[in-house]
C-alpha cells in the first residue's frame, strides 16, 4: 500500500462513502444551524437511520464493529460537513468504545445500552466538567456528589457544564464525588473510592437540561448544562464497579482521543478544499488567469499541504498501528497527534483565509465558521501543556516521571 493510501479495504470504502454522503447533507444545513445556534436534531436522525451510531459496538453485540482506524477516517470525513455534529457523534462513539473494548464479558446494563443504541438510536456522553472545577483532567474534585443509600442505590445532586449533545443524549456518564449515607446497619461493604462515574439515564426524575450554550464556535453542539436534582439511580449504575478500570485497559483508553483529533483535522481539510476551490475560480480583472497562478497564493497553499500531510501521517499512522497491534500504546504519542491536529488545523485555516482574503470573513463563507469551530479543539483534553509535558518526559526518561 502506498503512503497514506486510504481507504484500503472494502469496509473502509463503504464507510467513507457513507460518511461522505452524510457530510454533504449536513454541510447544506450547517450554516443555518450555526447562525441560529440551533441543535441539528435532523442530523442525528440521519445518523441513526444510517447505522452510524453503532459503529463502535462490536459485531457480536449487534454493532458495526468498526476498527479505530475506520472510526478515525469516518470522523475525519464527517467533520468536513458539520463540525458540531461530528463532535457530538465522536463523543458518543468514543464512550461506547471505551465501555466495551477488550471486555470478555459485558454486564447487563452495558448490553442494554448497546441494544438501545442499535434499536432506538440512543446516544451517550460523559458529563464531568463543572463551573467550579473546570475540566477533571486538571484534577479538581467534583462538587456533584453521589450519596450511597442504605439499599445500595445512589442519589446524585449537582450541575455539569459543557455536556456536548445534551438534548440528543439518552445516557450520561456523570463524574461524582462519593459520600456514604448507607450506615453500618446496611451491611454494605465500606466504600474505598472518593469519586466515581455513574451511568444516568436522561429520563430519570430530577434530570434536566438548562440551555446555557451560546458561544462563537461549535454552536450546534448543544453543550449545555446538565442539572441533577436528587436523581435516584440503582446500585448497578455505579460504572466503576460495573466496568472495572483495569490498568491494562485504562492505559489504552487514551487512544480514543485519535477519533476526537480526526474531527478537528477534518475541519482543516474542509478549509483547505475551500481555499483550493476559491483559488482556482477567482480571477480578478488584473489577471488573465485565476489567482492559483500567483506565487504567493501557491506558497500559502503549499504550506497548507505540508501541515495537513504532517498531521495526517501522525494521526492515521497511529490509528493504523493500534488497529494492527493494540497491546503497545504510547499515550504520549496520542497526545502529540491531538496537539498536531488542532494546532496545525488552526494554521491551515488561517492560511486558507489569507488565500481567500476579506471574502473569508463573509457570513456566507464557510471559512469564518471553520475559524470559530477549530478553537474548541484547544479546550478538549489533553490540553497543549499536558501533551507537551508528556512528550518531554518521554524523551527525558523515567527519572523525571
Amino acid at each position: 500500500m502506498s503512503f497514506l493510501a486510504y481507504p484500503s479495504t472494502t469496509e473502509q470504502k463503504e464507510l467513507l462513502a457513507l460518511a461522505g454522503e452524510l457530510a454533504d447533507i449536513f454541510a447544506q444545513r450547517a450554516s443555518e444551524h450555526d447562525w441560529e445556534g440551533r441543535f441539528p436534531v435532523e442530523n442525528f436522525k440521519d445518523l441513526q437511520k444510517a447505522g452510524y451510531l453503532s459503529l463502535s459496538i462490536p459485531r457480536d453485540l449487534g454493532g458495526q464493529g468498526a476498527s479505530l482506524l475506520d472510526l478515525v477516517h469516518a470522523q475525519y470525513r464527517l467533520a468536513q460537513g458539520d463540525a458540531s455534529t461530528a463532535l457530538v457523534a465522536c463523543m458518543h462513539l468514543m464512550h461506547i468504545g471505551r465501555l466495551v473494548e477488550d471486555r470478555t464479558e459485558h454486564p447487563e446494563p452495558i448490553l442494554r445500552l448497546c441494544q438501545d443504541v442499535i434499536e432506538h438510536g440512543a446516544m451517550i456522553n460523559s458529563a464531568v466538567s463543572e463551573p467550579a472545577t473546570g475540566s477533571p483532567s486538571r484534577g479538581g474534585r467534583p462538587q456533584t456528589t453521589a450519596y450511597r443509600q442504605p439499599d445500595g442505590s445512589w442519589q446524585i445532586r449537582g450541575r455539569k457544564n459543557f455536556t456536548t449533545g445534551s438534548h440528543a443524549l439518552s445516557y450520561f456518564i456523570v463524574g461524582c464525588s462519593i459520600e456514604d449515607q448507607a450506615g453500618t446497619a446496611s451491611g454494605l461493604a465500606p466504600l474505598t473510592a472518593e469519586r466515581g462515574n455513574f451511568l444516568v439515564p436522561s429520563n430519570v426524575q430530577g434530570v434536566s437540561i438548562e440551555d446555557t450554550w451560546n458561544t462563537v464556535g461549535m454552536r450546534g453542539s448543544g453543550s449545555n448544562d446538565l442539572i441533577l436534582d436528587d436523581v435516584h439511580i440503582s446500585p448497578e449504575s455505579y460504572l466503576d464497579v460495573l466496568v472495572p478500570t483495569e490498568p491494562s485497559i485504562q492505559t489504552k483508553q487514551g487512544v480514543w482521543g485519535l477519533v476526537l483529533a480526526a474531527g478537528y483535522l477534518g475541519i482543516a481539510q474542509a478549509a483547505r478544499d475551500e481555499a483550493i476551490r476559491f483559488a482556482q475560480t477567482r480571477r480578478p480583472n488584473s489577471l488573465k488567469q485565476s489567482i492559483a497562478t500567483v506565487p504567493h497564493i501557491q506558497d500559502k497553499l503549499g504550506k497548507i499541504e505540508v501541515l495537513l500531510l504532517e498531521s495526517q501521517a501522525v494521526l492515521f499512522g497511529l490509528a493504523e498501528h493500534y488497529t494492527e497491534d493494540n497491546q503497545h500504546v504510547d499515550v504520549a504519542l496520542i497526545g502529540a497527534a491531538k496537539y498536531l491536529a488542532v494546532n496545525n488545523a488552526i494554521q491551515i485555516i488561517d492560511l486558507a483565509m489569507r488565500v481567500v482574503g476579506a471574502a473569508s470573513l463573509a457570513l456566507t463563507s464557510p471559512l469564518q465558521r471553520y475559524y470559530r469551530d477549530i478553537r474548541a479543539g484547544l479546550h478538549n483534553p489533553p490540553m497543549d501543556d499536558v501533551a507537551l509535558s508528556a512528550l518531554a518526559k518521554r524523551a527525558l526518561g523515567p527519572e523525571v516521571l
